[in-house]
Formats: C-alpha cells, structure tokens, sequence
C-alpha cells in the first residue's frame, strides 16, 4: 500500500526550502544559515541541509566574506516554486491505486484520478509561480511579522 496521503501535498521539508528561497529572493545581499533560520523560523541544522540540497540543485550559491552567505544562483524571476520543490522533495505523483486495488493499477478509479489530475494542476501553478512573484504581491510573503530588511 502506498505512502500518499491528500491530505498533505507539501512535505515540511519542501515547506522550509520555500520560506528560505523566499527570503533570499528578498535580499540584496548573502545571508548565513542563522540569519536565514530566524527569520523564515526553521531549525538551523535542518536548513543547512535543505541548502546543501538548494546548492546541489543549482538554486543556492554560497558567498564567503563580506555580505557573504547564501544567495539565490539566478534571478528569482527565473525560479519556479516547482523548481524549489523539485529540488528538495518532489510532490509525489499518484501511478497506481493507493488503495493497492490490481484491478486499479493501470487505470486509476474515477476518485484516485480526480485526486491525480488536481495535483497534476497544483504542480502546473507551482510551475508557472516564480519567486520574484510571490515577493512582489506581498511586501510579508513569508507571513512573518519580522522586518525583512533589518539584521
């Protein structure tokens, strides 16, 4: 039987990698793991980890020195939600029946492909959401009260 659940679309994981990808989209200059972590309120060791994951999947470089730290590899208008999420924990996909029904495992009951083509529809809103977007719809897209600017 499979692991997947409705109920949750996004893992914590993918949670924490946006709210940091988020952050540094905000920022002109590098911010350390601890800057990052305070601010977006994920565990420290947990988010070096997810970052070591941004970097391997070319979304994070890290800058030493002054102003140096995390930042974004490209222009936050050319990363996708989807890319953050596909780089640290892909949304899981529905290919047979969760249920482990045989008769369901090349065609998906009506139910189970309803619940497959809407994440087929999240996954595309992701994909056509970037980073620059969500920081310019909101001056709090992390829905913080924190000053973003200030350190």
């Amino acid at each position: 039987m499979s692991t997947w659940g409705i109920a949750k679309v996004l893992s914590q994981t993918a949670e924490y990698a946006l709210r940091a990808m988020v952050f540094l989209a905000m920022k002109e200059a590098g911010a350390t793991t601890e800057q990052i972590a305070h601010t977006t309120k994920v565990p420290s060791g947990y988010l070096s980890k997810i970052l070591q994951q941004l970097g391997r999947s070319k979304l994070v470089v890290s800058q030493r020195g002054i102003g140096g730290g995390f930042v974004l590899s490209r222009a936050s208008e050319s990363i996708s939600i989807l890319d953050v999420i596909n780089a640290v924990a892909p949304i899981e996909k529905m290919t047979s029946c969760p249920l482990g029904v045989q008769t369901h495992e090349i065609n998906l009951c009506p139910l189970h492909k309803r619940i497959s083509e809407a994440i087929s529809t999240v996954e595309a809103a992701f994909a056509q959401t970037t980073l620059s977007e969500l920081v310019k719809e909101s001056q709090n897209p992390l829905c913080s009260a924190l000053p973003f600017g200030t350190d």
